[in-house]
This record gives structure tokens, C-alpha cells and sequence, in this order.
């Protein structure tokens, strides 16, 4: 040991956190060997608190801005030289752990998997991902220290985001498979789930130490699974109502698109894939289908007959040339 360092251990220092990180929750005094010596001064500044342990054990928790005295049995010089055997090393240790007692603001949040469930209106699993922000504050810093800062010489805000993410998911999870929110319907539910949400972590984090002072979900995303599946029932259930509109039924609907289909294909129905004799029925049913309903019935509603052969002309079932001559005959009949 150098005289400059041996002298310079044996001064009472003024302590402080200084350049205090905005993400650092818990931070140990850096100290070469922790003998910190007596009449030493501790500065604890604003949004800032200090935990003293000394000999093992916590002896204070400063949560008031101030300068604060140090005791220890550390003294200048007589301590160290007393210390011979020990290679001049006390056995009074003391350590110093500042925490943030101002608010964290705005944490982000994010499911990493996505949640399933059953959804209630259509009745299949989905896959869902959420996201959003919270905000925490220390409450028992007891707690927290002994749970789970120990002995390390610093936790952060994603340190503790690691945590309280695990239970958001854990409970969103569970929150979901008993509502059941629809695709079609969770949107405008995101404030319930929200509220529901922050009771629940709120008294699952306030058992390790922490406030939750606010928690918001901001938005939510289906897998593409899901948003297939959705789209697939959406188009069938729109086509389903156009069908209607004008007299047909959705599987009619799709044998007339399935003969606009194959009579383009190479070799009409057979270049479909369709066996010879398959492929002669199918083109029965389809052209029965397609005389049906463009023939012009006296009982039927002109306004009716119309819509048919336009739905007809949109599914390019039929040419525009076959819509006009179609329509001419209807008006003519007027």
C-alpha cells in the first residue's frame, strides 16, 4: 500500500450520488473497501433516498433531502493501525445504497408471446399481442432491498420491467379468457381491461414493494392466423348478404363462380383437375345454375332481375355484352 493511498483512506469523505441515471432504481456507493470512516457526510439530494447498512445489517433508511453525519467505528489512522494482522483492513464495513424515490414515468410494456384464447362471437382460438405504459414508485424500500436488490450494485428500470411484465401477461391472460372479447369488440374495451388490470397488478407488485401509479393498454394486435381467419369469415358473411340481395344463397353463389373459374382454365373444367366424369356433372349443376338465374321469370321483381345481372356482371359470370342484351329484354318487357 502506497503512503498517498494509506492517507488518502484515512480522510472523512463527503458522499453523494452525482449524475444521478433517470433509469437507476438502486445504486451502490462505489467505495474501495467500504471503511467509510466516522464524522464522513452523506448527501441525500431530492427524488433521492439512501439506505445505510452497516455491519450486515440495515441501520437507516434516509428518505429526507439533507446532509447527514456518518458514525462508524472507523476512525482515521488508529483504526487502520490497529488493523495490522488484518493487512490493514477493518472488519467495519459499511455500504451505501441510494434509490429513486421520485416516480418512474411512462415504462413501456409488451406481451412477448401472444395471448389465446377463445373468441366468444367467433367461436375459434385467436392469438393476441397488446402493449402500453406504466409508471411505478418505490414504496417499501425494505422489501424491495432485501428481495430483490441484495447485494448488487445496481437495479434498473428494466430490471424491474422484466418483472412486472410477467405479471401483466399472466394476468392479462387470464383476464381475457374469461371475458372472452371478441376481435370485433375489443377495442372499445381496452379502458375496462385497462382498469381491470391495473387492480390486479397493482396488488400483485405492491407484495414486492412497489406503487403502481398508473397503467394504460394502448393498443392490441391479432396474429395473422387470426386476422385471416377473421377476414375469410367477414368476406363469406358479406357475400352471403349480396347473394341475398338478389334471390341467391351463398353456395349458389360459389358454383357460379367455380364454372366462371374452370371455363377459364385450359381446357375448361377438365384443366381444372377434374376427372371426365366429375367434371361433366359439375358442369350440369353449374350451367343449370347460371340459366336459372339469368332467365327472365313474368313472377319475378324486374328491380330483382336487374340486381342478379349485375351481381352477375361483377363476378364477370357474365360478358357485358350478355349483361346488355339481358337487360334489354327485361325492359322490354316492361
Amino acid at each position: 500500500m502506497g503512503l498517498p493511498n494509506l492517507f488518502r483512506k484515512q480522510l472523512s469523505s463527503v458522499i453523494e450520488w452525482q449524475n444521478q441515471s433517470p433509469d437507476l432504481l438502486f445504486y451502490k456507493y462505489e467505495s474501495a473497501t467500504d471503511e467509510i470512516k466516522n464524522a464522513s457526510k452523506l448527501i441525500v439530494s431530492p427524488g433521492q433516498g439512501c439506505i445505510v447498512v452497516y455491519q450486515g445489517k440495515i441501520e437507516d433508511v434516509l428518505t429526507t433531502e439533507g446532509v447527514y453525519l456518518l458514525e462508524t467505528d472507523n476512525h482515521p489512522f488508529i483504526t487502520t493501525f490497529l488493523n495490522l494482522r488484518q493487512n490493514f483492513e477493518s472488519e467495519y464495513k459499511m455500504h451505501l445504497y441510494y434509490f429513486r424515490t421520485a416516480e418512474l414515468v411512462g415504462q413501456r410494456w409488451g406481451t412477448a408471446n401472444p395471448i389465446k384464447y377463445v373468441d366468444e362471437f367467433y367461436n375459434f382460438p385467436v392469438s393476441l399481442g397488446a402493449h402500453g405504459n406504466y409508471s411505478i414508485q418505490l414504496k417499501d424500500v425494505y422489501k424491495i432491498f432485501a428481495n430483490l436488490v441484495g447485494s448488487k450494485h445496481s437495479y434498473t428500470a428494466d430490471d424491474m420491467r422484466e418483472l412486472i411484465i410477467s405479471r401483466i401477461t399472466s394476468e392479462l391472460a387470464s383476464y381475457l379468457a374469461t371475458c372472452k372479447y371478441s376481435y370485433r369488440e375489443i377495442d372499445s374495451h381496452l379502458g375496462d381491461i385497462s382498469i381491470a388490470l391495473k387492480a390486479k397488478v397493482s396488488t400483485l407488485v405492491e407484495n414486492i414493494g412497489l406503487l403502481l401509479t398508473d397503467f394504460q393498454i394502448e393498443a392490441t394486435c391479432f396474429d395473422e392466423e387470426t386476422q385471416n381467419n377473421i377476414n375469410a369469415i367477414t368476406k363469406m358473411s358479406r357475400e352471403s348478404r349480396v347473394a341475398a340481395e338478389v334471390g341467391m344463397d351463398y353456395t349458389e353463389l360459389e358454383k357460379l363462380r367455380a364454372l366462371r373459374d374452370a371455363a377459364k382454365n385450359e381446357g375448361g373444367l377438365a384443366g381444372a383437375g377434374l376427372q371426365i366424369g366429375a367434371g361433366m356433372e359439375l358442369g350440369k349443376s353449374l350451367f343449370s345454375e347460371k340459366e336459372k338465374i339469368t332467365t327472365i321469370n313474368d313472377q319475378d321483381d324486374t328491380v330483382m332481375q336487374l340486381k342478379r345481372l349485375k351481381l352477375l356482371l361483377d363476378e364477370k359470370i357474365l360478358t357485358q355484352e350478355e349483361f346488355d342484351k339481358k337487360k334489354t329484354d327485361i325492359l322490354n318487357k316492361l
